[in-house]
């Protein structure tokens, strides 16, 4: 997909995340632009509101998520027709009233997902006589390679101190709350255990991109201080402020797709069997 200077979705991110987050949402916001989004669309785990207003082509009729703090700060972003508080398990939605489902980066944060999958394939809309597929399903998470990948933990494994890298990882999977890692043929089966299939996937995200992910966690403190004190991840959203910053994510932006199983991204639908 190729974008206009105005339309650069690194930038859309950028100016409104820090730069760590930026980059993630921004690599995935470009796979959503080709994928069809049939209405209405559940966002499940919306958050604060910011991917489903600047990440997706059209800002999903509703929104899910847990937790009132963040469902308050994307009713004031106002993208939403409807944000529901409920657990992703309960859904308070009759079946088959959603023709997609999406949960970007959502996933990973649940111990329990077989609940959860239940609900969206409960939620989707039904296959058709025809044999064609059911609702859309679209979710992305950290794959296995992901938390091996991590740079400082490799640092400490090719020191011989394995032991220390082992604990930067638990350390960095309770900061990023990070409940599993499975590969691509645990979530068919989970998926298929729900009632849905596994259209097609794809990895993403390159070793080297996440240790920019990695390392911006840290350089990205300041950040978190300004949010505390004023509720915005960047005091001067301007390019003059945010040119070196963009300079130095952008290669890792326009990167191809990796194959190396660091992230994963997936389409599903509801309806039975192996794809």
């Amino acid at each position: 997909m190729l974008e206009s200077v105005t339309d650069d979705l690194l930038w859309r991110h950028l100016r409104d995340l820090p730069a760590f987050r930026a980059l993630l949402r921004a690599v995935e916001a470009r796979f959503y632009a080709d994928l069809p989004l049939r209405e209405p669309v559940l966002d499940l785990g919306c958050g604060d509101g910011h991917f489903g207003a600047v990440g997706l082509p059209r800002p999903p009729q509703v929104g899910l998520d847990p937790w009132a703090a963040s469902l308050r700060e994307a009713r004031r972003r106002g993208a939403y027709r409807l944000l529901v508080q409920a657990d992703g398990g309960r859904m308070p939605f009759p079946d088959g009233c959603f023709a997609t489902v999406v949960s970007n980066s959502v996933l990973e944060h649940i111990p329990d997902l077989e609940p959860v999958l239940a609900e969206v394939a409960r939620v989707l809309s039904e296959p058709a006589p025809d044999g064609a597929g059911g609702g859309a399903f679209y979710f992305c998470v950290p794959g296995p390679r992901f938390s091996p990948s991590l740079s400082v933990g490799r640092a400490f494994d090719r020191l011989g101190l394995r032991a220390l890298g082992d604990a930067y990882r638990a350390f960095f999977d309770r900061v990023a709350r990070h409940c599993h890692y499975h590969a691509p043929e645990a979530w068919q089966a989970l998926l298929e255990r729900a009632g849905l299939r596994r259209v097609r996937w794809w990895s993403y995200f390159s070793p080297r991109a996440l240790a920019a992910l990695e390392w911006g966690h840290y350089l990205g403190l300041p950040s978190l201080v300004a949010r505390r004190l004023t509720g915005r991840w960047v005091l001067w959203p301007s390019r003059a402020n945010l040119w070196l910053t963009e300079r130095l994510l952008r290669p890792f932006y326009e990167q191809p797709r990796s194959n190396e199983d660091t992230c994963l991204f997936f389409v599903a639908e509801k309806g039975n069997g192996r794809a």
